[in-house]
């Protein structure tokens, strides 16, 4: 699919998050790339044929102590091609990868595909 309706459908799974969760992303930035970097994934010592689907990238909310402000925002990275090629370009797959994904990088665990 194009990125426009893979876009599409993360702005639909973020509308779908529970209200206690969309509270806490108040400062978190979705963003949509291909695929993960060879470097990313040697950097979490992930080999192939192992990879991610997302990746959160910040300081968790049970982190921050009384001095966190004045920094940018978080950051969830969707990986478009990934995702597609696990639920086999099923779009329904597609729409639940992307919502358990969100949630997944929500609560500050990597996710990895064996």
């Amino acid at each position: 699919m194009d990125r426009r309706a893979f876009d599409a459908l993360v702005a639909d799974a973020l509308a779908g998050i529970p209200h206690q969760f969309r509270e806490a992303i108040a400062n978190l930035a979705v963003t949509v790339e291909s695929e993960p970097s060879r470097e990313l994934l040697a950097e979490m010592e992930i080999e192939p044929p192992d990879t991610v689907l997302g990746l959160y990238q910040g300081v968790p909310l049970t982190e921050r102590q009384w001095g966190y402000g004045n920094t940018l925002p978080d950051r969830i990275t969707l990986f478009q091609r990934t995702i597609e090629e696990e639920c086999e370009g099923d779009e329904d797959e597609v729409v639940v990868a992307i919502g358990e994904t969100l949630i997944h990088e929500l609560s500050g665990v990597d996710i990895v595909i064996a």
